[in-house]
């Protein structure tokens, strides 16, 4: 079943390197009490992801913040490793995004958000969308509905619905 407003988020995990050291991240830890941005991507220095979405929620990040939202978080079905380099590559944490990796699908499978492409090389990764949770509840949540589209869950797009 896919997540959608009104629904608690479950409790799922993420692999994070933080000043060099592999950590384990509890979604359901990060959203207690706190309000957040949540948004999940097909793939670390893919071309729409790299140059769209999280480029738009880097832009967004300070504007999000002034809105009262603690956390604004890229989730992907990549490695820890992957999305340590592409953070360095974009400055998402340097604009206080949390970047974090769902390496075995299991959090995008929970979330009931996997798709494959394999003629691609995609296999169960994670739908393009964007998500406000206030206190682990889902407020809002969008989804594309065109593959290499970033236009329903731009951080533009999301800023707005808050």
């Amino acid at each position: 079943m896919i997540i959608s407003v009104g629904d608690v988020l479950p409790e799922i995990s993420f692999s994070h390197i933080a000043d060099g050291n592999l950590e384990t991240i509890s979604l359901k830890t990060l959203t207690r009490g706190t309000k957040l941005v949540l948004f999940g991507l097909p793939g670390a220095f893919t071309q729409t992801c790299s140059a769209l979405h999280l480029p738009g929620f880097i832009y967004a990040a300070q504007a999000l913040r002034a809105k009262g939202v603690d956390h604004v978080i890229c989730m992907s079905v990549n490695d820890p490793f992957v999305m340590k380099a592409w953070d360095d590559a974009q400055g998402a944490s340097l604009a206080g995004l949390m970047m974090l990796a769902d390496g075995d699908s299991s959090a995008t499978k929970a979330l009931g958000l996997e798709f494959s492409a394999p003629e691609i090389g995609f296999v169960n990764r994670c739908k393009r969308f964007s998500a406000y949770v206030d206190d682990g509840v889902v407020k809002v949540m969008n989804f594309e509905t065109k593959p290499g589209v970033c236009e329903f869950t731009s951080g533009e797009t999301l800023l707005a619905q808050i």
